[in-house]
């Protein structure tokens, strides 16, 4: 296991010097054996490769940079469907209007992806979530929009929400369908984070992504993602195209008790996409292995707190933290826990305070939240006037600091 190293208590000067965040660093290191196994070469010009059960980054590449997603943005659109089930204000049975603009823009008439919605028809949920993901129908995700908001701007809004909970820092949506549109992006992390939350969260409704096809209108449509017959455990998610993006693809599988996402965005040809991603799975199943480095409940580090009975709060994670690291490795294994800082008591046990961002190499591998793993009371009056002295003394150094720096920044232009 990890062990934390120096207590937050005496670090405090040193902490409290950087920009308002506080942080405790430490190292664990695993003995390194021979060499690594290298990362396939991939032609796509974003990717990331993700170990779905410990959150773990295997492979990445410009993972941040936005992009257009094309009809990625249906797995967001139904992202916001799955929740309206799931909660008890949409049921699957309900049924939807086909209206002109959505066959218009979506169907038939549109030379699309489209799963031949009629037009003025009545069409269910349960029809239309396949329509959306399966043969990716535009039609079906902007009736869907239509019905649940009643346009797809406010449809939009609901989408860019979900986003924000879900942790999506780099995305935004203005559409249901993915067609152009120079203000919608998102990002190979964001889409990661997606597809991680929706197998989380809906496993049941997740199902439908692995259906091998789809007949509506007496035309049958075949489920556009290639890595269902790969033979590598796929059973989701989606691919898009758009001539100002290229080629993208979200999609996972299960190899034993092993989960992984990929993304590949940006790719020039359909081959190209599928074949990265093919790659980039069997390299994450065939070399990597999970250590474990903190047991559920086990104190992680301590943070710093201000006016408590304790100058220090014990952290923990929300569960057992493990990484997932090369099997043949020589990558050094560092952490460091950050919070923004000061803490203030009182804190309550559960509360999320930090988090714990392991690096393999120089690479960020893995983030997760830390809680307070105890509640510690507000302390005496003597202590919370001493912290507060001390937090404006750290705080007026830490503002002239920052004002040299600033001069020395304008001086050397």
């Amino acid at each position: 296991m990890a062990r934390a190293g120096q207590s937050q208590r005496s670090r405090r000067p040193v902490d409290r010097l950087k920009n308002g965040l506080a942080a405790l660093a430490f190292i664990a290191i695993f003995a390194p054996i021979a060499a690594r196994s290298q990362a396939p070469t991939i032609a796509a010009p974003q990717a990331i490769l993700l170990d779905y059960d410990s959150g773990t980054v295997l492979y990445e590449r410009a993972a941040d940079t936005p992009n257009f997603p094309g009809s990625i943005a249906k797995m967001m659109a139904v992202a916001v469907v799955f929740r309206e089930i799931e909660e008890g204000r949409l049921s699957p049975d309900t049924e939807f209007k086909v209206s002109e603009y959505a066959w218009r823009r979506g169907g038939a008439p549109s030379g699309g992806a489209t799963m031949f919605a009629g037009l003025n028809t009545s069409i269910k949920v349960s029809d239309l979530l396949r329509g959306a993901i399966i043969p990716s129908g535009n039609d079906a995700t902007i009736i869907l929009a239509e019905g649940i908001a009643g346009n797809e701007l406010g449809f939009s809004v609901k989408m860019n929400e979900e986003a924000k909970r879900i942790g999506m820092t780099g995305s935004s949506f203005h559409n249901s369908n993915g067609l152009s549109d120079p203000d919608q992006k998102t990002t190979a992390r964001d889409l990661a984070k997606l597809a991680s939350f929706i197998i989380r969260t809906y496993p049941d409704l997740y199902k439908i992504y692995s259906e091998p096809d789809f007949l509506w209108n007496k035309i049958r449509q075949s489920n556009r993602n290639p890595l269902l017959g790969m033979s590598l455990g796929a059973d989701g998610f989606q691919t898009g195209y758009l001539k100002e993006a290229g080629f993208n693809l979200v999609g996972s599988a299960v190899q034993g008790d092993q989960r992984l996402i990929v993304v590949i965005l940006g790719s020039k040809t359909e081959k190209e996409r599928a074949e990265d991603a093919r790659k980039l799975l069997e390299w994450g199943f065939r070399s990597f292995e999970s250590r474990p480095l903190f047991e559920a409940g086990q104190i992680v580090g301590e943070a710093t707190l201000y006016g408590g009975q304790s100058g220090g709060v014990p952290l923990t994670g929300t569960s057992a933290i493990k990484l997932l690291v090369p099997r043949n490795g020589d990558e050094r294994i560092t952490a460091r826990i950050r919070y923004e800082g000061p803490i203030h008591a009182p804190v309550q046990k559960g509360a999320e305070l930090a988090r714990l961002e392991i690096s393999r190499g120089d690479q960020i591998a893995l983030e997760v939240p830390l809680v307070a793993a105890e509640s510690v009371a507000e302390g005496p009056l003597w202590r919370r006037a001493m912290d507060g002295a001390y937090e404006l003394v750290v705080g007026l150094l830490r503002d002239g600091y920052a004002k040299i720096a600033a001069r020395l920044s304008a001086a050397t232009g």
